[in-house]
């Protein structure tokens, strides 16, 4: 039977979108995994919120300095002016955010951001509190396991999607489609995203026709702790370091201030590059993994006390590896973390030249974030143009298209793609990663184009789709502005 919307993606945006839509409607959400394995569930800092309507000037002022002169004002001011109501709506869901002893909301502070404006809950759990509160309320039909291979689109109009389920292989029809499948972590060796993260949906894209942008502005998390056998590394929040943590190499320099006077607190695409660029100094004295190769986070400004109560799943996470915390430093690197570009959407988040497809969240690029994302800004977007996308479906008149699809018969897997996958993240990470170099760009296009032409299986040949776009894009910029940094 045909639905009103199919959402895909069960992150903060696409469940936020189901909690806008009425229960009459007949509404699909698709996740890949369990619902849980998504980008949402793992953010510790919290949400960027305009305070008042006093900060919303201060607020749109950080966005667009960080994003370096690339943000679509409109859509800025749009996102902090709607963020108000969209917080006014998420504390009548219950969110429990966290609050003073008075019951006033708790702001921290993050880089680049001119006042403490980001709330949170669970001390770094944030992420986790909103999406386990979010799928309490939603009403309508989830469906688990189940991976979209194909958007059956033909001109301006997407009829449906493909879905892979263990049932077997469907085509989904529906009056509506919103894409909220995130970012691109998979496409790195190093990086924070869930697992589920893996850039098919825009390959998708790029293979009806229709546009990515700014998809070489890729934001590399500055603190991770990447000494870990699993493919996402663990997250060490920006939070930390605006609440006293300091960054350091092996002999306690603050080596930051050398970089830019705001040191730790600098937009994260300046530390990001100074930690690797320093590191890059370090390894050509000591050898690779010696103590003396490292840059450190301290944490010796929190007493043991605060620091487990304010970062439980931080302190928790470390201690398994045996950390005694605050008082041992932590090893750290980048890593990849953000995609601000994606798939180009406008202020309703309706996917350009189309008329039913929306896209929302990480996967979309509104023009919001520009050539650097604002800290804490990610979930508040997803939020504010899930809202907006609904709000536009249901002021419209929609009709089902009718129209069938053949079950599509390419083979979706095939042997060599998991050691074809491990040379693509080894080769982004090396030659597309947080410094870059025309030489190194191009190299790695002649690699993905490489696979491209041996036969991979579809889900790879999607995954590479997006990887030469990003090379391509980050050919066509040959200035550095933001994150995207040529050397």
């Amino acid at each position: 039977m045909p639905y009103d919307v199919i959402i895909i993606g069960a992150g903060v945006a696409g469940l936020y979108a189901s909690l806008n839509l009425p229960k009459n409607l007949k509404v699909l959400i698709l996740c890949k995994d369990q619902p849980w394995e998504c980008n949402t569930f793992y953010a510790q800092g919290g949400i960027a919120v305009a305070k008042d309507k006093k900060d919303i000037p201060l607020h749109i002022n950080d966005t667009l300095k960080a994003g370096a002169g690339m943000c679509d004002e409109k859509i800025v001011k749009l996102l902090s002016q709607e963020s108000l109501e969209v917080l006014e709506d998420l504390i009548a869901k219950e969110i429990p955010f966290d609050r003073d002893k008075e019951g006033n909301l708790l702001f921290t502070k993050e880089a680049a951001h001119s006042t403490s404006r980001i709330i949170h809950a669970g001390g770094d759990c944030t992420g986790r509190v909103i999406h386990s509160h979010l799928i309490s309320q939603i009403s309508h039909t989830l469906w688990k396991n189940a991976t979209v291979t194909e958007l059956l689109i033909d001109n301006n109009h997407c009829y449906g999607v493909s879905v892979l389920t263990k049932r077997g292989n469907y085509n989904l029809y529906a009056k509506n489609i919103i894409l909220a499948s995130g970012g691109i972590g998979a496409l790195f060796e190093y990086h924070t995203n869930a697992y589920t993260i893996s850039s098919e949906l825009h390959g998708m894209i790029l293979e009806n026709g229709l546009e990515l942008q700014d998809m070489e502005m890729l934001q590399f998390h500055p603190t991770v702790f990447v000494k870990t056998p699993y493919a996402r590394k663990m997250l060490l929040s920006e939070a930390l370091r605006g609440e006293g943590a300091y960054i350091i190499d092996f002999w306690g320099k603050r080596f930051l201030f050398d970089y830019d006077d705001k040191g730790e607190l600098a937009s994260r695409d300046k530390v990001a590059r100074s930690i690797y660029d320093y590191k890059l100094q370090l390894l050509q004295k000591y050898p690779a993994n010696s103590q003396e190769s490292e840059v450190y986070l301290d944490l010796s400004a929190f007493s043991k006390d605060y620091f487990q109560t304010r970062f439980p799943n931080i302190a928790r996470n470390l201690n398994a590896f045996g950390f005694d915390l605050p008082k041992d430093k932590i090893p750290i690197s980048p890593a990849f973390h953000y995609c601000m570009g994606g798939i180009k959407s406008d202020e309703r988040g309706k996917v350009l030249h189309m008329d039913n497809l929306y896209a929302i969240g990480e996967c979309a690029c509104t023009g919001v974030h520009g050539a650097n994302r604002l800290a804490s800004n990610s979930l508040l977007e997803a939020l504010v143009f899930a809202r907006r996308a609904t709000l536009d479906i249901l002021g419209k008149e929609s009709s089902l298209n009718k129209r069938e699809f053949p079950l599509h018969t390419q083979t979706l897997h095939k042997e060599q793609d998991e050691n074809l996958k491990t040379i693509l993240r080894n080769l982004m990470w090396n030659k597309v990663g947080i410094i870059r170099k025309k030489s190194d760009l191009n190299e790695a296009l002649g690699g993905i184009e490489v696979m491209l032409q041996s036969g991979v299986g579809r889900l790879l040949k999607l995954r590479l789709l997006t990887a030469k776009n990003i090379v391509e894009s980050a050919l066509k910029r040959s200035h550095s502005v933001g994150a995207h940094y040529m050397q």
